[in-house]
């Protein structure tokens, strides 16, 4: 059985691998779009967002994420709050070129926002079950108990 702690550090390995999530404000579910998130690994239960001041994530709020891993071996939906971030200091510990290609204007570009994620609540499911459930599949035998066991509620 995999613990939830063991499958919180999956799903931090995996969005760190494939940086890319589903983000929509939860009060208008039209918002959603693919955003990458900024990730610090000693940050607690916070990502970040470059964005810019006259996109409707800039009024922030409550807001969820779903998350895919590259492989398809691990899947995640989680909530928080989306605030404008406005230390400098994070600004810089963020930015890359990636970044930059999209604001060709620098750290200082009038219209830059960076947004931090204050994370809630999150489900996460890790799809690799491994060589033994794997042929079990193959054969037809019962995989369920085995897959909730790969399946976590928690918070983040």
């Amino acid at each position: 059985m995999t613990s939830t702690h063991d499958l919180k550090q999956k799903f931090w390995k995996s969005l760190a691998d494939s940086p890319f999530i589903f983000l929509e404000l939860d009060a208008d579910p039209k918002t959603a779009v693919p955003m990458t998130a900024q990730l610090d690994k000693d940050a607690n239960s916070a990502i970040w967002f470059f964005t810019t001041k006259d996109h409707t994530f800039a009024k922030g709020g409550p807001a969820t994420a779903t998350f895919a891993g590259k492989g398809h071996d691990m899947f995640a939906r989680f909530s928080g709050t989306l605030r404008e971030e406005t230390s400098k200091e994070r600004l810089e510990k963020q930015w890359s070129n990636v970044v930059e290609a999209w604001f060709p204007d620098g750290k200082d570009d009038p219209n830059l926002l960076m947004l931090r994620m204050d994370l809630g609540e999150a489900e996460i499911w890790n799809s690799d079950l491994g060589f033994v459930d794997n042929a079990k599949m193959l054969f037809g035998f019962d995989v369920r108990e085995d897959a909730r066991e790969e399946h976590t509620e928690t918070v983040l």
